[in-house]
């Protein structure tokens, strides 16, 4: 006798007999002579007597075509088979649509999901028909009811599904001293260690390369200036013994000359040992130069993941004192600066300034002039964005200037904001470390179902209510992709957990990744909190004092339940503020579509990220700054804090250094600032002119805005999603940008 059936997505529910006799009744209703009454109760009894304790729908949509043929009514059989045909055409139907939309490249938010990802190229396709058959087989197998049921009803969103069942890892900081001085295999052939500055930016682009196609999130170097500075000096040596050989002297004595930076200047004057210095100097600075040069040409040509992508890569860097140091600092920013082929904006690496006092930020500090030097290349190129090692929650008890390592105790980020440092289970760093994947909660939704209650204080009780049940299936949820993931072999991140995962030097190739990758975050985000606190108090955080305190008050209360997550599950559990690309406008469609236009909450394309004050809403950069500055101490699984310049930035680095200094006044993380540049997508012309029609190099009127989509560049805004264009035109400024402004005195 039938007890339970198991369903197509995998549930298992109670036999219900009404669904065989509804379903013949209805094959029955588009026949000739109608109904048999009697015919159906038989068939049924018999399926549910005979059949096994537990079967499947199809099993038991056989037994009922047999038991049809069977019978006088085979006409009733036909009109049964062709139902359940067409059932099963419309199931596939939604597949269909999609794939063709995929292969007529069709510009929708499907193949549009990711701007960093061409979905027209043939790569491209196979990425995106893989993904989207991915997606429906993690609803059906790999999440759990509750899990599942918060996901189609627009409460959750699961971020990189579709690598889900990969057990694939998000990001990670690279250690590339393991690499540069050790060398790695990661499949045939291998790579040895590095000797001179070209082979280390080889290397450095390969290792984020390969890892790249191991993980399904980005790949960053945390101490960029450190890791290389060694090879600055080995090129040195080389070429003061290339002088050797040509004078058959010997200058051994120079090898380990102390330097106090690496300037070249003109030999002219210069005699014996001075002129031979000053010649090996001048040789390496070039060398160095065109190797950072070549690095940033490989990051944005070098695909991975198939040939579809270029690496999502970041690269930290600024608080390395050393002439070393200084050099490559100095060399990567001037080549920045320049730009890559005709001179148009790099968009990869996503170059993010370590800011420290006592280092690079007061003018007394060693590394103050290369500080100033980052804000001009920002002012015209957007890179480096801005991280604040002085921030109260970015700091660590065991940082020593006098450390040579003392960047293991400096917190690194990635350009799409993931901030990994806290750790329970061992060092607090970024080196080595990285999230392992995050979920994020569409709290608009649970805002929204809580309007219809008049009493305001009822009303975000009942918020909060929603809010704690939506916490836990979340953290459920990350726990169960943790416990899917740990039983992964290490033989399928041959890279990564071989030579850069912390304490991944252990394991062995049959060995499961469990034992190291708890060092790992799982992250809970959320979006829309300014239309959270519309539908909760009438307006958002940015208009009212009552709504930033309730807006405190929830992420506050994420971040509890996220520290007893971490207690309860054994976890590095954090609070991100989730980078919103493809996200920012589903939430809000299928709202819309059950909600209808809701003023201030569902009446544009997006929900505003994470926890911003809405791009639209006009106001000073000091008033941004004092409502989102709190957020980041909340928010450690990342954050990042943005403004908005009006006008030509490129020759007033003072209005970025402004914006650094805002950052470190209101405590804040990790900062960036967007402002006008225009390319020509034909010849790559670039400029910063407010309103930019045909091009002045080439005549081409195919001129594009370089825009920042989330905290990384986008090469075009044509691979941007509705929701992100809708966003996009919606931008207001907070700075004039061709003004040098005191922004600490705007209002």
């Amino acid at each position: 006798m039938i007890q339970t059936v198991i369903k197509r997505d995998g549930r298992i529910v109670g036999f219900n007999e009404q669904k065989i006799m509804a379903a013949i009744r209805k094959a029955m209703l588009h026949t000739n002579l109608g109904e048999d009454e009697p015919l159906v109760q038989k068939i049924t009894d018999h399926i549910s007597v005979n059949g096994e304790k537990q079967m499947t729908v199809e099993a038991i949509q056989d037994a009922v075509e047999l038991e049809l043929m069977n019978s006088e009514r085979k006409d009733v059989a036909q009109k049964y088979i062709a139902y359940r045909n067409q059932r099963s055409i419309a199931r596939k139907a939604k597949t269909r649509d999609v794939f063709l939309e995929i292969i007529n490249i069709k510009n929708n938010d499907v193949t549009r999901e990711n701007a960093n990802m061409n979905a027209d190229t043939p790569a491209g396709m196979m990425m995106k028909f893989a993904s989207e058959t991915t997606k429906p087989f993690v609803d059906d197998y790999l999440l759990d009811e509750e899990t599942r049921d918060a996901v189609v009803h627009n409460y959750l969103h699961v971020h990189d599904k579709d690598y889900y069942p990969t057990k694939s890892l998000t990001c990670v900081q690279h250690p590339l001293d393991n690499i540069l001085t050790g060398g790695f295999s990661a499949g045939h052939g291998s790579s040895r260690p590095a000797k001179r500055i070209e082979t280390a930016s080889v290397l450095a682009c390969i290792s984020m390369e390969t890892c790249q196609n191991e993980m399904h999130g980005g790949q960053a170097i945390p101490a960029f200036d450190f890791y290389l500075a060694p090879y600055v000096r080995s090129t040195f040596i080389e070429e003061v013994k290339k002088l050797e050989e040509f004078e058959g002297a010997d200058h051994s004595h120079l090898y380990h000359q102390e330097l106090d930076d690496y300037l070249q200047k003109p030999l002219d004057g210069l005699q014996g040992a001075a002129k031979v210095l000053q010649h090996a100097v001048n040789k390496t600075v070039a060398r160095v130069h065109q190797s950072m040069e070549a690095f940033i040409h490989n990051m944005n040509t070098i695909h991975s993941r198939g040939g579809n992508q270029v690496v999502f890569s970041s690269i930290n860097y600024g608080t390395d004192t050393s002439a070393e140091g200084r050099c490559i600092i100095r060399e990567i920013l001037k080549s920045t600066y320049q730009g890559v082929g005709d001179g148009e904006t790099a968009i990869f690496p996503i170059q993010i300034w370590k800011k420290k006092r006592g280092v690079n930020y007061a003018k007394e500090d060693r590394n103050y002039d290369l500080y100033e030097l980052a804000c001009q290349v920002t002012a015209r190129r957007f890179f480096p964005n801005f991280l604040n090692l002085d921030a109260t929650f970015n700091q660590s008890e065991e940082w020593k200037a006098d450390d040579p390592k003392r960047y293991m105790h400096e917190v690194a980020t990635m350009g799409c904001r993931t901030r990994v440092f806290e750790n329970r289970f061992g060092m607090k760093t970024s080196v080595g470390r990285g999230n392992l994947s995050f979920s994020t909660i569409n709290i608009v939704r649970i805002a929204i179902e809580c309007m219809k209650v008049e009493d305001k204080e009822e009303r975000i009780a009942a918020f909060f209510s929603k809010l704690d049940y939506l916490l836990d299936v979340t953290a459920r949820q990350l726990n169960e992709r943790y416990n899917f993931q740990k039983t992964a072999f290490a033989k399928q991140f041959p890279l990564l957990m071989r030579s850069l995962w912390i304490g991944a030097g252990k394991l062995k190739a049959n060995d499961t990744i469990e034992t190291v990758i708890n060092q790992g975050t799982l992250g809970i985000g959320f979006i829309g909190l300014a239309e959270c606190l519309v539908a909760l108090t009438g307006k958002h955080h940015g208009e009212s004092e009552e709504a930033q305190e309730l807006g405190l008050k929830i992420v506050a209360y994420m971040r509890n339940r996220v520290n007893d997550f971490s207690e309860q599950y054994q976890h590095n559990y954090s609070v991100l503020a989730t980078p919103a690309e493809g996200l920012s406008g589903k939430f809000t469609k299928v709202d819309k579509k059950e909600f209808g236009i809701i003023p201030g909450i569902t009446d544009r394309e997006y929900y505003t990220n994470s926890n911003h004050v809405p791009v639209y809403y006009k106001c000073t950069a000091r008033h941004k700054a004092e409502v989102e500055a709190p957020y980041h101490d909340l928010t450690r699984g990342g954050h990042i804090f943005y403004v908005e310049i009006d006008g030509d930035a490129t020759y007033n680095p003072k209005v970025i250094m402004s914006v650094v200094d805002m950052m470190d006044k209101y405590n804040m993380g990790y900062g960036s600032v967007n402002h006008n540049r225009n390319r020509c997508m034909e010849c790559g012309y670039e400029n910063a002119s407010v309103h930019l029609d045909k091009c002045p190099k080439c005549g081409s009127e195919h001129i594009d805005r370089l825009q920042r989509i989330t905290g990384y560049l986008v090469g075009t805004t044509d691979r941007w999603n509705h929701g992100k264009l809708s966003e996009l035109n919606d931008r207001v400024t907070h700075i004039d940008g061709g003004n040098q402004l005191q922004l600490f005195n705007e209002e």
